[in-house]
């Protein structure tokens, strides 16, 4: 349903450009290669029959047969490539992945070494605390609080504590499912990760609360190579193209059944399309 009308979209919105480096790469070999993360639910993930799945999984899975068709190939073999927190950026560098179809958010230190689309997502750094547990950073003073390891979330707690006085003991984990546990254990007061993954994480359960405050507003786009800017183009076009029809929406509702868009993510859906 919710490619039935890209290529209306793409023959209205799209061309090949000549030169492209990546975009003759794909056509060249037949296939388009996509980074994911394996731990980044509800965004990207392994689901329970092994296989990569979320929502910018979807997102880039639709992409890529809009490139396809764009280049006028007959069929584009999709390729994902598992990519960790610590080397998925490096993984675009050396030209093992085209797209990196994780949960990224774009900053400018990143742009340094890569580039990146127009937002697919927006997410920000908030905090999961026991039911009923006070709601301010005081109250967290003297307690272990959570945050997963190589993430801009890590960053921005760090930021915020100095910038409220607050002294707490971060402790930092590998995986979103260690610090859950902690939490679970007793072990931590808090855990601090974007809202997104805290609301997959916790999934209705009455005894933890996700706040609706959020400590960052954070854009999220597919990273690429730096400087292919043909390849950026008819990444951008495809996705402008999706934004306008209905189906990045559409993916979300499908990929996040039961989660309300936030505010934000509402406003990203008015926004984002470009005009042609």
């Amino acid at each position: 349903m919710l490619r039935s009308v890209l290529p209306l979209l793409l023959a209205a919105t799209l061309a090949v450009p000549a030169g492209a480096q990546t975009l003759d790469r794909i056509k060249a070999e037949g296939e388009i290669r996509l980074g994911y993360r394996q731990d980044a639910a509800p965004l990207s993930f392994v689901d329970e029959a092994g296989l990569p799945a979320g929502y910018t999984v979807a997102v880039c899975s639709s992409l890529a047969q809009a490139l396809g068709r764009a280049l006028e190939m007959e069929e584009i073999e999709v390729r994902f490539v598992p990519v960790g927190t610590n080397d998925r950026f490096a993984k675009i560098v050396n030209g093992e992945i085209d797209l990196l179809c994780g949960a990224s958010t774009v900053t400018m230190s990143r742009r340094e070494f890569v580039d990146f689309s127009i937002p697919v997502f927006v997410d920000g750094t908030a905090v999961m605390l026991p039911s009923g547990a006070p709601t301010t950073f005081a109250s967290l003073n003297g307690k272990k609080i959570g945050v997963r390891s190589a993430t801009t979330t890590q960053e921005a707690l760090a930021n915020t504590l100095t910038g409220t006085g607050t002294d707490a003991e971060v402790v930092v984990y590998d995986t979103h499912e260690a610090g859950l546990a902690a939490m679970k254990a007793g072990e931590i007061s808090a855990y601090f990760a974007d809202q997104s993954i805290l609301l997959f994480l916790n999934k209705g359960d009455s005894d933890f609360m996700v706040m609706d405050r959020l400590l960052t507003m954070e854009q999220q786009g597919l990273a690429m190579l730096r400087g292919d800017t043909e390849f950026r183009y008819m990444v951008d076009g495809a996705l402008s193209g999706m934004y306008s029809a209905g189906i990045m929406q559409g993916i979300f509702r499908e990929t996040m059944p039961g989660i309300e868009p936030g505010e934000a993510l509402r406003w990203l859906y008015r926004l984002a399309p470009l005009l042609p």
